[in-house]
């Protein structure tokens, strides 16, 4: 479980990079819309691991190939903007979020299910399991 600290610096961080992306990275991803969707900092907060998702993207494990060759840029922009409240800048690592990909599969399969209308059960055909 994180601690407060974790989570504050978390969500600093994710604040933080969502702007960057937005903002100042649009000369080396040009329109990639780019969400930060969760950050994990290690206990020492100078690991993060972070989450992005891509829209409208036709391969976002390209992407994130891309952003990962820019990643000093990245921190360096990070840095400048978070230098006066933090001692040290993590060190970033950019994965993939996968959790809308999950959930539509996982909703997929529960509308795959067929489920018998309560109509149609007799009672009966079950009493003899009881007994």
């Amino acid at each position: 479980m994180e601690s407060k600290r974790q989570q504050k610096f978390s969500k600093l961080i994710q604040k933080d990079l969502s702007e960057i992306f937005q903002r100042q990275t649009k000369h080396l991803f040009g329109s990639m819309f780019i969400t930060v969707s969760e950050v994990k900092m290690s206990p020492d907060l100078s690991f993060a691991k972070v989450y992005l998702s891509f829209m409208l993207a036709k391969t976002p494990e390209e992407n994130i190939k891309l952003i990962n060759q820019h990643k000093p840029e990245i921190r360096k922009f990070l840095g400048n903007k978070i230098a006066k409240q933090v001692r040290i800048v993590p060190e970033l690592a950019f994965f993939l979020d996968t959790t809308l990909d999950n959930a539509s599969r996982i909703e997929n399969l529960l509308n795959d299910i067929e489920i018998p209308n309560d109509d149609k059960i007799n009672p009966d055909d079950y009493s003899r399991d009881i007994d």
